[in-house]
């Protein structure tokens, strides 16, 4: 997808729902369109553009940018603009860190025995495995792990994950042409459904800690590969 094929959903979006805290809105609108892939790590985010298609001025996008920066999911480059950051191996420590915090945490203290968006979201993954679609699997990864957190029942935990998903998708950009990286989870996701529908939540923390972990040493090891290679 194009900025321009983003710019035109965002006009259709504007006309279809609009934020009273405005800076808000907008921070959630570019947010929910960076988690999706739809803008992808260096991405140039034009004032000029965004503040037509969104129907917003240039002090309400600063606003909104303000507050992405804050969550390392754009950077301001002085004289240049604002750019959809590119993550640093510091940045993928930070968010796993966050992750085996928040996640396991999230499985182990809710009381709620609705799965159905787990469920679906191995299912998901399950398709897009035996298709072997790397995109489908890393959308249906970040659906998962975002109904994990919802499980807690708390706006404020899933406001957080909201933030996190979307470093993480900038994360996995480098990593989507490559099924081989996230095929291993969606048998890791299955087994986290079937342990929490035996009621064996201390056991699914575990596991999914376990994973995060396999899953940062993975990130990480190919960052370090990939900045070796634009070196030598």
């Amino acid at each position: 997808m194009t900025l321009e094929d983003v710019l035109a959903e965002l006009r259709l979006q504007r006309s279809a729902a609009r934020h009273a805290e405005t800076g808000v809105w907008v921070a959630a609108v570019l947010r929910e369109r960076i988690a999706a892939g739809q803008l992808s790590p260096g991405s140039k985010l034009s004032e000029e553009a965004l503040g037509e298609a969104l129907g917003v001025s240039r002090n309400t996008l600063r606003e909104a940018f303000s507050a992405l920066a804050a969550e390392h999911v754009v950077t301001r480059i002085p004289n240049r603009g604002v750019y959809v950051a590119r993550p640093s191996s510091d940045d993928i420590r930070e968010i796993y860190r966050v992750r085996r915090y928040l996640e396991p945490a999230a499985l182990a203290w809710s009381a709620s025995t609705d799965f159905t968006t787990l469920r679906a979201a191995v299912e998901r993954a399950t398709v897009a495995r035996d298709a072997g679609s790397a995109a489908d699997m890393a959308d249906a990864n970040q659906d998962f792990h975002a109904g994990v957190v919802e499980l807690a029942g708390s706006e404020r935990l899933t406001l957080v994950m909201r933030q996190v998903l979307a470093e993480m998708r900038l994360v996995f950009h480098s990593m989507v042409d490559e099924p081989a990286f996230h095929t291993p989870y969606v048998e890791d996701n299955a087994r986290i459904v079937r342990l929490l529908e035996a009621g064996k939540r201390d056991e699914a923390g575990e596991l999914l800690t376990d994973y995060l972990r396999r899953a940062e040493a993975q990130l990480l090891a190919v960052l370090t590969d990939e900045s070796s290679i634009r070196a030598s």
